[in-house]
Formats: structure tokens, sequence, C-alpha cells
């Protein structure tokens, strides 16, 4: 019995000790593959590289700051924080001081982007976010910046524009307005009002304008008169494109004439189209 008992007793001894150093090994590969996150602030950014790969890690240089208390060239601030444990080869983002604020803000609205571009590139600057916006006028002019012209106390030397993009200007649209039943005069002034031109042939001309009247949608140049193309008297009885169809600027409305008298109920000064969302 006694024999016994020193056999179990062994045996539990082996499975404790086998326990043990299997925990033992366990922690030491979870650790072993962990570094701890060095403090890098103040270092400049060639020593805060050496002693992160020192410790296993890499550096990334994310972004660049003024500073009136930390001088050119050293560590800002860091993440992950100085004690933190990561994962070895895991990147520490750093932000370095430029400084205090030596560089004036040019004025860089009326130029070109390229222009813009060369300037701020000439001052060690750095070329921020260029947005476009529609707007008709010249292209690739800058319309404005961040930060403005002659900016003091800026965090950073990065410079945002604004530039023109009069490719992507839309015209207005509106929702085509009915003509039929006003003189021709009074149909011009209200496709005038909304940017539209006519163009109007006399019902005893249908034949040969049949397919002149079935377009829809064509442009003339924006320099042509809004005055009608053709006949300037007589009453409205079809037009194209029919009331309340999406037009644009720009656009020819087609309107036959007859010499029948206006209805009573359509006075000349009706509301003209209203735009379309």
């Amino acid at each position: 019995m006694k024999r016994f008992f020193t056999l179990v007793l062994g045996a539990l001894a082996l499975v404790a000790v086998a326990l043990i150093s299997a925990f033992i090994a366990m922690r030491l590969a979870i650790h072993g593959r962990e570094a701890v996150v060095p403090n890098l602030s103040g270092l400049s950014v060639a020593d805060a590289n050496s002693l992160a790969r020192r410790q296993g890690l890499a550096l990334n240089l994310e972004n660049r700051f003024y500073s009136a208390d930390v001088p050119a060239g050293r560590i800002l601030s860091q993440d992950p924080a100085a004690g933190s444990r990561v994962r070895r080869e895991w990147p520490v983002r750093i932000t370095e001081s430029l400084g205090g604020q030596r560089v004036e803000i040019p004025d860089l609205t009326g130029q070109t982007e390229r222009a813009a571009t060369i300037g701020i590139r000439r001052l060690s600057l750095e070329l921020g976010a260029v947005a476009h916006l529609a707007i008709a006028g010249d292209p690739d002019v800058v319309l404005t910046q961040t930060p403005p012209a002659n900016a003091s106390g800026v965090d950073g030397p990065r410079v945002s524009l604004l530039v023109s993009d009069p490719a992507s200007a839309q015209p207005n649209a509106y929702a085509m307005p009915s003509l039929v039943g006003l003189s021709y005069s009074a149909a011009n002034v209200r496709a005038a009002s909304a940017g539209l031109h006519l163009a109007a042939v006399s019902e005893n001309a249908l034949p040969t304008a049949a397919a002149s009247i079935g377009q829809t949608q064509n442009r003339v140049p924006a320099a042509a008169p809004a005055a009608a193309i053709g006949h300037t008297s007589g009453i409205v009885t079809a037009q194209s494109p029919q009331a309340g169809r999406r037009v644009v600027q720009g656009d020819v409305v087609h309107v036959t004439l007859g010499h029948s008298a206006p209805p009573a109920a359509t006075p000349a000064s009706a509301p003209v189209a209203t735009q379309s969302m």
C-alpha cells in the first residue's frame, strides 16, 4: 500500500512539473513576440529610429507640425504611447516637430493650380487637399485656400486649395412651362426668362417644319438672341418639348403659331418656368 501511494505521488509530481513547464513555455512564447514601446518624445528622428529597431519595432513618420516648445527635427508625439506592449515589428507612428513657424503663407488666390503648387513647394510647404468646384469661368483657378494668406499660428505646413472646374458646371434645369395659347411675344418673354430659345413656324408651314418640331433639347450658341427664328406674330397652338418636361438653359423650344385669338384665361404675364429639383 505504501509503495502504491509513493507511485501515485510521483505521478502527480510529474504531471505538475509538466503543466508548469508547459505554462512557462507558453508565456515565453507569447511574451517573446512582444515588445515594450519606448519613450521617443524629444529624440531626433534618427535616434528614435535606432531605439525602435533595437526593441524590434518599426518607425513610421506620419506628420510634421509646427511647435514653439519642441525644437525642429525632434519627436513631438507618438502612438502607441510609451510603455505599451505590442507585437514585434509593430509600427510606431510619430509626429516630427518643425519648430516655430518661419514661413509666411502666400496668397495663392487667382493663380492657376499649377502655379500655386509650384509656389507652395518652393517655400518648402506641403500641398494638402485639392478640391474642385463646378463654377463658370476660367478653369483651374484657385478660388480660396486653407490656411488663408499671411496666417500665423498655423499648426502645419500644409496648404489646401479650392480650384474652379467649369467643365463640371451644370446649367440650371427647369420644368417646361406651357406656352400654348400665348401670343408669340408673350411666349418669347416666358421662354427667355428661363434661358430658353424659341424656334417658331406657322401652321401653314407644318409639312416642311414637322421634322424641326419633333426635335427636342437642341442647343444654340450661348450668344444667340432669345428672339424667335422665323415668324414673330401669331398664337402658340403647339409646342415641343411639352409642358412639364425637363429642360435646361440654352435649349430650343419649337412652337407652332396660328392666328386664333388667345384664351382669355391665359394672361401673358403668367408665371414662368419653375426650377426643377
